[in-house]
């Protein structure tokens, strides 16, 4: 039996979406910018799963923009936004710990003469407001801080760092990666704070290639596509309508059920912590309040080892953020976390899928491999 563990880095599909994913591609298949029949079908659709994700989001409809994922939200939002704001000033503030869809387009930034801080984190690896205040100067213009961190599961306080900055009177604008809290940690986009939010639907049982990006109202960011004038022109391209109605559809399931998918995930990971300590004393676990990631680590044994000796009995995990494709993990090491345990590293992604049978086998096995590796 499978037990799948990796959903930080994607999600299985749920049936909802699949079905309107289906339905979009073989009946309401038109163009949503031609005005015949099957286009002003396809249009009615659009302009539904909008409101469904803004709605799961909180936001109004018209601030919503769908884009092919996180990472073309996040690239939008930062370069873009710097953009904007550049004749104000050229220093941005993130942090060591984001996803490389930031960390690069910061790179990019940087390369272009702007001066970028990336603000170290606590141990879970979260952002101190504090820490972003210091940091804070007149020409800071951009602040982009992720709300939960995919690899740990730290919790940054982004209300907190939004409040800070317009009691500080700063120019500003505030992005957070919000990717990983999207429909997993209970947020709106009004009382989160931020301008710009990037959100993607394969994180939330929805299919891959598909994104969006929050611009509140009164933001303008130029396009990062240019070419036709879709979505109120800003962004170009025919849109992807079996995407967008999947992850609409995602959303209308998700959504009245968010507290006790919370709650349920939550449960489950502190049961998992507390099988994992009692079968394995030396497991060491990083503390963070995002419900649906454990970060755990098992000194003396090598991450890869542990994960294929788990996949041989159908269990799946990661040891750091897919988009790594393997590599050492860059926010385990900000942390300050030592070799070993960087070594020894699994990330343990729940879902709303996830049961306790799940659970069971992840423990069980890691019990099984420390027994059996322990003597090779």
């Amino acid at each position: 039996m499978e037990h799948y563990l990796d959903n930080a880095a994607t999600t299985k599909v749920c049936p909802e979406a699949a079905q309107a994913a289906l339905q979009a591609m073989e009946e309401v298949y038109g163009n949503p910018s031609s005005t015949h029949t099957k286009g002003r079908e396809a249009k009615k659709l659009l302009d539904a799963s909008r409101k469904k994700v803004a709605d799961a989001l909180g936001c109004n409809p018209g601030e919503l923009i769908f884009t092919s994922c996180g990472s073309e939200s996040d690239n939008w939002a930062i370069l873009k936004g710097a953009e904007a704001m550049k004749r104000r000033g050229k220093h941005v503030i993130s942090s060591r710990v984001e996803h490389d869809a930031v960390r690069k387009s910061l790179d990019l930034l940087e390369a272009a003469g702007w001066e970028v801080t990336r603000l170290s984190p606590d141990a879970t690896g979260a952002i101190p407001v504090s820490a972003v205040q210091e940091a804070l100067r007149d020409d800071t213009v951009l602040v982009s801080l992720m709300t939960v961190n995919n690899e740990t599961g730290a919790v940054t306080d982004i209300p907190a760092i939004s409040r800070m900055l317009k009691k500080n009177g700063s120019q500003a604008l505030l992005h957070t990666d919000a990717v990983q809290a999207f429909l997993k940690v209970p947020f709106r986009a009004k009382t989160l704070g931020a301008d710009m939010i990037s959100i993607s639907g394969h994180k939330i049982h929805a299919t891959k290639g598909i994104g969006a990006l929050y611009v509140r109202t009164g933001v303008r960011l130029n396009p990062f596509l240019v070419g036709g004038s879709q979505e109120d022109g800003r962004r170009a391209g025919t849109e992807a309508m079996p995407q967008i109605a999947a992850f609409a559809a995602a959303c209308a399931v998700a959504l009245p059920h968010l507290e006790d998918n919370i709650h349920r995930m939550k449960t489950l990971k502190q049961r998992a912590l507390e099988l994992l300590h009692q079968e394995i004393p030396e497991l060491t676990a990083l503390e963070t309040d995002a419900p649906h990631i454990l970060s755990i680590s098992l000194p003396g044994w090598r991450s890869e080892v542990l994960m294929n000796f788990l996949e041989a009995r159908e269990v799946y995990v990661s040891k750091s953020s897919a988009c790594k494709k393997g590599g050492r993990s860059h926010v385990l090491e900000a942390i300050g976390m030592r070799s070993e345990e960087i070594d020894g590293a699994l990330r343990i992604g729940l879902s709303r899928f996830t049961t306790e049978e799940d659970i069971l086998a992840l423990v069980a096995g890691l019990r099984e491999a420390r027994q059996t590796l322990a003597h090779r």
